[in-house]
């Protein structure tokens, strides 16, 4: 797994470092002081998670993020302050580590990402295993269950942490990144729309421009998807001719 550390504070950075050295499966590929430098290293080195400060100059990490659009890397957060923790999870990081970044809390976070089936593509054993239109998924919520088709899953929402499965009139809310349920979903079929949303491409009823030079894709059933103008582009060079 490829990482890039983004802290304004090199000592901050040298301590992450110090710190992943022990963990296994993460290798450090770059560092950034701040958001410029950043996005400069996304494009340059496309890591797969990101250690991100909240408070540094200029653009805070948390604006940073929200600029970010798919394929996004994970994203943990490493800052000394605790009151942003909501809104971090809010825009779907996978964790929220204070400062000083206890050892242990850094392993378990990395843990989690491993659940999740989140790590990238390296041994085939380790790939998480991608769902067919046809396949069946058993889905829980509460005292509610369903075993549904993979094709009849029209929307799926991130909401933190957590996703929103829309298939027929049922909308569950399950424990699992939207960026999880994407390694599992057959990317002929699902197209990840924005940051929060993706759409079963069988479901589409109508699309149309929108604003700066998005699109505007309407569902079977009447929900509506913004793509912004990237993924406008990337969706319109998979579906042309």
């Amino acid at each position: 797994m490829k990482a890039l550390l983004v802290d304004d504070e090199r000592l901050a950075r040298g301590e992450l470092r110090r710190l992943l050295a022990d963990v296994k499966g993460v290798e450090i590929v770059g560092e950034a002081a701040n958001a410029e430098q950043a996005r400069a290293k996304l494009e340059e080195l496309k890591p797969d998670l990101i250690f991100l400060d909240v408070q540094m100059p200029g653009e805070t990490g948390l604006e940073f993020l929200e600029t970010l659009e798919p394929p996004m890397p994970q994203v943990i957060f490493t800052t000394a302050y605790d009151e942003f923790a909501v809104k971090a999870f809010e825009l779907n990081a996978l964790d929220y580590l204070l400062k000083p970044v206890d050892p242990a809390r850094l392993e378990s976070a990395i843990e989690r990402l491993r659940e999740r089936g989140a790590l990238p593509a390296g041994d085939p054993a380790d790939r998480p295993e991608i769902l067919n239109p046809d396949d069946k998924v058993f889905v829980r919520e509460g005292d509610n269950c369903w075993f549904v088709e993979v094709k009849r899953i029209r929307l799926l929402e991130s909401e933190g942490n957590y996703t929103r499965v829309h298939f027929d009139n049922a909308q569950p809310q399950l424990f699992r990144s939207l960026n999880a349920m994407e390694s599992r979903l057959d990317t002929k079929t699902f197209f990840r729309a924005n940051r929060r949303q993706m759409i079963n491409l069988q479901w589409i009823e109508k699309i149309e421009p929108w604003f700066s030079g998005g699109l505007l894709v309407e569902l079977k059933g009447g929900a509506k998807v913004e793509l912004s103008r990237r993924q406008a582009q990337a969706f319109r060079e998979r579906m042309s001719l």
